[in-house]
Protein backbone atom coordinates (compact mmCIF):
# COMPACT_ATOMS: atom_id res chain seq x y z
CA UNK A 1 0.00 0.00 0.00
CA UNK A 2 1.25 3.36 -0.94
CA UNK A 3 2.12 5.89 1.29
CA UNK A 4 -0.48 8.38 0.56
CA UNK A 5 -3.08 5.70 0.51
CA UNK A 6 -1.90 4.39 4.34
CA UNK A 7 -2.37 8.14 5.39
CA UNK A 8 -5.43 8.67 3.82
CA UNK A 9 -7.07 5.14 5.42
CA UNK A 10 -5.28 6.36 9.03
CA UNK A 11 -7.32 9.51 8.25
CA UNK A 12 -11.20 8.01 7.20
CA UNK A 13 -11.72 4.67 8.79
CA UNK A 14 -11.15 6.24 12.54
CA UNK A 15 -13.07 9.09 11.20
CA UNK A 16 -16.01 6.82 10.04
CA UNK A 17 -16.00 4.40 13.44
CA UNK A 18 -16.17 7.64 15.36
CA UNK A 19 -19.01 8.88 13.11
CA UNK A 20 -20.70 5.97 13.53
CA UNK A 21 -20.43 5.95 17.25
CA UNK A 22 -21.65 9.85 17.40
CA UNK A 23 -24.40 8.92 15.15
CA UNK A 24 -25.72 6.10 18.06
CA UNK A 25 -25.03 8.46 21.18
CA UNK A 26 -26.98 11.68 19.51
CA UNK A 27 -29.76 10.24 18.01
CA UNK A 28 -30.44 8.16 21.26
CA UNK A 29 -30.70 11.83 22.79
CA UNK A 30 -32.16 14.12 20.15
CA UNK A 31 -35.53 12.90 18.06
CA UNK A 32 -35.08 13.83 14.62
CA UNK A 33 -38.53 14.77 13.82
CA UNK A 34 -38.19 17.34 16.63
CA UNK A 35 -35.13 19.43 14.53
CA UNK A 36 -35.75 23.13 13.58
CA UNK A 37 -33.57 25.35 11.41
CA UNK A 38 -32.28 28.26 12.71
CA UNK A 39 -35.22 30.32 12.09
CA UNK A 40 -37.75 28.47 13.43
CA UNK A 41 -39.06 26.61 10.70
CA UNK A 42 -39.24 22.66 10.81
CA UNK A 43 -36.90 20.61 8.82
CA UNK A 44 -39.24 18.92 6.07
CA UNK A 45 -36.98 15.65 5.87
CA UNK A 46 -37.03 11.86 6.33
CA UNK A 47 -35.66 10.73 9.11
CA UNK A 48 -33.44 8.28 7.22
CA UNK A 49 -32.18 11.75 5.25
CA UNK A 50 -31.41 13.42 8.80
CA UNK A 51 -29.30 10.52 10.11
CA UNK A 52 -27.31 10.42 7.17
CA UNK A 53 -26.90 14.26 6.71
CA UNK A 54 -25.62 13.83 10.26
CA UNK A 55 -23.87 11.01 9.17
CA UNK A 56 -21.35 12.14 7.06
CA UNK A 57 -21.40 16.05 8.88
CA UNK A 58 -19.81 14.00 11.85
CA UNK A 59 -18.09 11.97 9.49
CA UNK A 60 -16.77 14.66 7.54
CA UNK A 61 -15.29 16.99 11.24
CA UNK A 62 -13.66 13.74 12.78
CA UNK A 63 -11.87 13.25 9.51
CA UNK A 64 -10.88 17.02 9.94
CA UNK A 65 -9.69 16.38 13.33
CA UNK A 66 -7.99 12.87 12.20
CA UNK A 67 -5.95 14.67 9.61
CA UNK A 68 -4.84 17.38 11.46
CA UNK A 69 -3.61 15.25 14.09
CA UNK A 70 -2.11 13.52 11.37
CA UNK A 71 -0.09 16.46 9.93
CA UNK A 72 0.94 17.56 13.53
CA UNK A 73 2.42 14.15 14.38
CA UNK A 74 5.11 14.46 11.34
CA UNK A 75 8.67 15.39 12.43
CA UNK A 76 10.43 18.01 11.57
CA UNK A 77 12.91 16.14 9.44
CA UNK A 78 9.97 14.86 7.28
CA UNK A 79 8.15 18.08 6.96
CA UNK A 80 12.11 19.90 5.79
CA UNK A 81 13.05 17.45 3.32
CA UNK A 82 9.75 18.20 1.04
CA UNK A 83 10.88 20.77 -1.52
CA UNK A 84 10.06 24.50 -0.57
CA UNK A 85 8.33 26.58 -3.88
CA UNK A 86 10.04 29.20 -5.25
CA UNK A 87 7.58 31.44 -4.28
CA UNK A 88 7.37 31.23 -0.98
CA UNK A 89 11.21 31.81 -0.57
CA UNK A 90 12.06 35.64 0.65
CA UNK A 91 13.81 37.63 -2.31
CA UNK A 92 17.53 38.06 -2.36
CA UNK A 93 18.33 41.63 -0.88
CA UNK A 94 20.23 44.04 -2.78
CA UNK A 95 23.82 44.39 -2.03
CA UNK A 96 24.69 48.54 -1.94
Amino acid sequence: MKRTARRAAAVIWPAFMVAGVLEIVVFACVDPGSLHTLGGASLDLSATAIYSIAFFLFWLVTAAACLLALLLDRSGEEINAQPVSRAFEPAARPRR
